[in-house]
């Protein structure tokens, strides 16, 4: 137990060595390797994010343990279970320090070749690392690649580094060193004016200066006051907070620590919904750790400062991500939000003065309060400071967890960093910030990423989730989509969001289905103002934003459903015609013998035909015609 600042660092002292190994600059070990020297101790980290262990992780770390006892080669290598590293779709991921080398797609069967060739011998199996790593004078760190080479890791800094089940591995990084500052050398004042300073502002969509929120909090006469997270995460494609629980749980106590005394709470919540049973495990792990260090409880630090913490599961309700409809839940009441003023900061969580900052913010705090607010706000643009986290998805090669400088372009992020949309195929567009952002166009490619500029172009930073799309995607079945999201999970309190929504969504259904008019679009461009400015919390009034930025950047392509009944990018069913091409058809029969309803008409050895009034567009023709491509559709 951590009965005083000294002890928690002399805590620290004893682990250093035990991390060192992964922290040291990787160029010399990678040298060192390339000479035919061998490194004595190795650390083997296995990612135990949702994705790799989806793909049979921990199989791997049992296997690894098991090969190293066989060759005697415990005491020499660690097998260390981490976090996420990024690269998702690359799992199982396992790297290999000091020198960073960086295996992907691993399964059960490589692991004794690994240890035999890589560990005993020196010899690096090069056909299992990550393609990037492998360089025509050798092997290089993973960290070069163009998935990280640009990236800034602040908020992930933890993540894919330490066993985020074990404390003591967060100790050894300067863990719980941030909130042992703030106690013995700052008042509460001062750690929120260092926020103030930072320029911090809150990563779960609205941007609200996180500094200024606090000291709302603080200035408020109460008996309790509370702190909250926000970790129900729900928006499509979405997985930023839920990477940071399961990678650097201790980082968020430590944070919402901080706010507490800051702000001068004594008790504080998690709230994360239940669909993340492994980052609520070890978000569990690690308050009972910290309890039994004293990092939370009564005297914390011997400091007479008293917080304790909870975690609270949601039933999955993506309302419960506005900050009064998550308080309202954990006060076991329907989730549902509430008119404000007041703000939470005066009236809050039962009742009582209340700050709620989302994941990625917390994870921000201790790495200012650690480096300084003057090292953070250099980091970003003038008006958003520091990095930010995105899970990027869609049609791109790199799907993954990425972080980086406010103020990147979105090119450099889809092209550099994601490494481009796969399959030769035209990038069209990105979708930020879900179903309550919008779409930037291929022709906006070069906009930085930062509050300011999204919003001037009708998206939003939202919590992070960057879907990339391409030439195939149709703009009209995207906004449907999110629509469609919006109106599943609309709490139904107020009428411009329960029944507005429901109305937009019936229009884009018509358009899709070919029965849309030039009226419709005229009636989508009515609704959307007053939706937004009428509903009562931000998800009924950014439900129009999918909307309306396809309208303005894509209008031609609504006007194609509508006008020529047509869907440019053959996506929406009803809308689409199957042909043969009658100078491909050999009249071999196959199509017409596979079609379900008897639309395909011809004699052998002649050109057959497809009577589009039986037509009910399954595929089947064109999947039994690959060999000739005479099919076609449009």
């Amino acid at each position: 137990m951590a009965k005083s600042i000294a002890d928690l660092r002399g805590i620290r002292e004893q682990m250093q060595e035990h991390v060192d190994l992964r922290l040291q600059d990787n160029t010399q070990a990678v040298a060192d390797v390339k000479a035919g020297a061998r490194s004595v101790k190795n650390h083997i980290l296995v990612c135990g994010g949702t994705g790799c262990v989806a793909a049979k992780s921990l199989e791997v770390i049992d296997e690894f343990n098991a090969q190293l006892k066989k060759h005697g080669l415990t005491d020499e290598v660690k097998v260390v279970l981490t976090g996420c590293f990024g690269l998702c779709a690359l799992g199982p991921i396992v790297v290999v320090y000091p020198e960073g080398f960086f295996y992907s797609e691993l399964k059960t069967e490589n692991i004794p070749r690994i240890v035999e060739e890589h560990l005993l011998n020196g010899n690096v199996v090069k056909e299992l690392l990550y393609h990037e790593t492998v360089k025509e004078d050798g092997i290089g760190c993973f960290n070069e690649t163009g998935f990280y080479k640009k990236q800034l890791r602040i908020s992930l800094r933890n993540c894919g580094l330490i066993n985020p089940e074990c404390i003591d591995e967060y100790i050894a990084v300067d863990g719980y060193e941030a909130l042992a500052k703030c106690l013995a050398e700052m008042t509460p004042e001062g750690v929120i004016d260092e926020i103030l300073k930072s320029g911090l502002r809150g990563r779960g969509g609205a941007g609200f200066p996180t500094g200024l929120k606090w000291q709302f909090a603080a200035k408020e006469k109460s008996d309790i006051k509370y702190v909250c997270c926000n970790a129900d995460e729900g928006d499509p494609g979405a997985f930023m907070d839920r990477s940071v629980l399961e990678g650097d749980p201790h980082n968020i106590i430590e944070s919402m620590a901080i706010a507490a005394y800051a702000i001068g709470a004594s008790k504080g919540y998690i709230y994360v919904r239940a669909e993340y049973p492994i980052a609520v495990d070890r978000m569990q792990i690690a308050i009972e750790q910290a309890k039994e260090y004293g990092f939370l409880g009564e005297n914390i630090l011997g400091t007479g400062f008293n917080f304790d913490l909870q975690v609270r599961l949601g039933a999955g309700a993506f309302v419960c991500g506005e900050e009064t409809a998550l308080m309202m839940s954990i006060e076991g009441r329907r989730g549902e939000p509430r008119p404000r003023p007041p703000f939470p900061a005066v009236k809050g969580l039962f009742g009582k003065p209340t700050v709620l900052n989302n994941v990625e913010t917390f994870t921000n705090i201790t790495w200012i309060m650690l480096h300084g607010a003057e090292a953070f706000a250099k980091m970003g643009t003038e008006k958003s400071k520091g990095t930010k986290v995105f899970a990027l998805g869609g049609n791109i090669t790199n799907t993954g967890l990425v972080e980086v400088p406010m103020g990147i372009t979105l090119r450099e992020i889809v092209e550099e960093i994601g490494g481009g949309v796969p399959n030769g195929k035209a990038f069209k567009a990105a979708q930020t910030g879900g179903p309550s952002g919008g779409t930037i166009p291929h022709h906006l490619v070069d906009t930085p990423i930062d509050f300011d500029s999204l919003t001037a172009i009708g998206s939003m930073m939202g919590s992070g989730g960057l879907i990339v799309m391409d030439e195939d995607n149709c703009m009209v079945d995207i906004a449907k989509f999110f629509l469609d999201f919006t109106v599943e999970e609309s709490c139904g309190k107020c009428t411009p969001c329960r029944v507005g929504t429901k109305r937009m969504l019936d229009i884009l259904e018509k358009i899709t289905e070919g029965h849309g008019t030039m009226e419709d679009l005229c009636a989508l461009e009515e609704l959307s103002p007053h939706i937004k400015e009428s509903s009562l919390c931000g998800l009924g009034q950014t439900a129009p934003n999918p909307v309306t930025s396809t309208l303005a950047y894509f209008r031609d392509e609504y006007e194609a459903h509508v006008v020529e009944k047509r869907c440019p990018a053959g996506v929406c069913k009803s809308l689409l015609q199957y042909f043969i091409l009658p100078e491909k058809c050999i009249g071999c029969t196959l199509c017409k013998r596979v079609c379900p309803t008897d639309a395909i008409s011809g004699e052998v050895k002649q050109p057959h035909v497809i009577d589009q009034a039986k037509c009910i567009k399954c595929d089947a023709c064109m999947d039994a015609c690959k060999k000739f491509n005479a099919i076609i559709k449009k």
